[in-house]
């Protein structure tokens, strides 16, 4: 059995399951942006190596999606999970771009990845384009099946997410292709309306339910919990802020404001001062809902594998919340883990 680097075999994580699908996910998911080149180039050897890290971490859920480096992540993601048995873990894909041919040469760093402008992406949310975004995924993967599939970013094609897709995402688990749907996204009304609305098994929010915002508490969150469906939450950073409060950080992708760094840096004198890293509260802060499955974490290497690991496992006591209660950096109706460990 793998170790944790220190000889150590690493404790097991909890496993929850994604609504009623039976869909189990280790509460520390993979997400497979980063290994794509997501702003800065990564190398083959260097994403193998990150995506085996996760995996001897008990990683055994992983996230990916077409968007993420024209393609380049779920292939890379797939050369490693073909060699581990298809039922030991989890994988999820997402749908709503399809990728076409492009050889006008550049580059796509336009949109965040540091990889050869191969591709150009098409905005389809029609059942046809469902349909043709999967069987590309899993073309790109080298797998006969992923286990769930995401509308990704439908924020300006409402209607035909709604009317179209998600039908087809139902048709799929009905036929058994996949056996669990839902969507992902950066705001929370959408989501909300897919939980209440339809019958998805989870929903993917990203950045919206962190140390720094709760918005998914206003009715994504309630509502989940209501119907019995599952949230999985990414960018518990929020793009980098709350892993290293410093000038110069970056808050949903753009240069952090003045008072949001401010308030990141009290939060990390008031997590520090129970011997406590501000990376690890925000890792374990959305597991106090219980209707959070799963954090996703973004990473490049080996080594913020292992670090991402660590401060999952890490101790936060009560005390922690209490204290960033008490300098007014959590609203008292945030509910918060009892304590990890």
């Amino acid at each position: 059995m793998a170790t944790d680097g220190t000889g150590n075999t690493p404790a097991a994580l909890p496993v929850r399951t994604l609504g009623r699908s039976g869909v189990p996910v280790t509460a520390l998911g993979f997400g497979a942006a980063a290994v794509a080149g997501l702003y800065e180039e990564v190398t083959e050897e260097q994403a193998a190596a990150t995506v085996e890290a996760a995996w001897d971490a008990g990683i055994r859920y992983f996230d990916t999606a077409p968007h993420y480096g024209l393609g380049l992540s779920e292939r890379r993601l797939g050369a490693v999970l073909r060699s581990r048995p298809r039922d030991d873990y989890t994988l999820s894909t997402k749908v709503g771009r399809l990728l076409e041919p492009y050889d006008g040469g550049g580059d796509d760093l336009a949109n965040g990845f540091a990889v050869p402008a191969t591709h150009r992406r098409r905005w389809d949310f029609s059942a046809d384009g469902v349909r043709r975004s999967l069987e590309a995924s899993l073309t790109r993967l080298g797998l006969d099946r992923v286990d769930l599939v995401l509308l990704h970013d439908p924020d300006d094609h409402e209607r035909q997410a709604f009317d179209e897709a998600y039908p087809a995402l139902e048709d799929l688990r009905a036929q058994g292709v996949v056996r669990a749907i839902g969507a992902g996204m950066n705001q929370t009304r959408m989501l909300a309306r897919f939980v209440t609305d339809t019958d998805v098994d989870a929903v993917l929010c990203a950045g919206r339910y962190t140390l720094l915002d709760q918005g998914a508490l206003q009715e994504l969150l309630p509502g989940a919990e209501a119907a019995g469906k599952s949230v999985i939450v990414g960018g518990v950073f929020n793009s980098g802020l709350l892993a290293d409060p410093a000038p110069g950080a970056t808050y949903d992708y753009t240069a952090a404001p003045g008072r949001l760094l401010r308030r990141a840096l009290r939060m990390r004198d008031a997590t520090e001062a129970h011997g406590v890293p501000l990376r690890a509260a925000a890792l374990r802060f959305p597991f106090g809902h219980p209707a959070v499955a799963a954090v996703l974490v973004g990473v490049r290497s080996a080594a913020e594998v292992g670090d991402a690991a660590a401060q999952y496992r890490g101790p936060v006591p009560g005390a922690v919340w209490e204290a960033l209660r008490e300098r007014d950096l959590l609203p008292p109706h945030a509910p918060t883990p009892e304590s990890a460990g």
